[in-house]
């Protein structure tokens, strides 16, 4: 994905997101890094080019894009929060030994949940846990290795 500054620029302040240098860079990350990384991530990612970055920093950044529907929140453990650029319906596969996470299209519509319908939903979620492709081939050449 090919970021433009200026695109970015323009979606905070269509979206009414007070423009700074840092909320700029948290969002030009997430869209350089497809990545779903978690606040530690972003951070670390960024601290060197923005020394006066802080955590509080990115967890009130990452607030702000969430509730301006800019970026999603995964929580696939609960112990982990992650964040999506693509806000668009899709799955996420977790690997269990790389610890990656992966998109996958689904319809999450296509669902049949007739025992919600006077419920009021605000998202919906797949995810997926497992050995990714590429796992598994690294672990069968190293059985083969030995």
């Amino acid at each position: 994905m090919k970021v433009i500054y200026a695109d970015l620029l323009n979606e905070l302040k269509s979206r009414n997101i007070r423009l700074s240098h840092q909320r700029l860079k948290v969002l030009e990350y997430l869209t350089k890094n497809y990545t779903h990384p978690t606040v530690d991530q972003i951070y670390n990612g960024l601290h060197q080019d923005v020394p006066t970055l802080s955590k509080t920093t990115v967890y009130n950044t990452l607030n702000s894009l969430v509730d301006a529907g800019l970026v999603r929140v995964i929580n696939i453990e609960d112990n982990e929060t992650r964040y999506d650029i693509d806000t668009d319906n899709h799955g996420h596969f977790k690997c269990e030994k790389c610890r990656k996470i992966y998109d996958f299209k689904i319809n999450i519509d296509s669902f049949d949940a007739h025992e919600l319908d006077h419920f009021k939903i605000f998202d919906k979620n797949i995810y997926f846990k497992g050995i990714c492709r590429q796992c598994q081939i690294d672990s069968s050449n190293i059985q083969s290795n030995n």
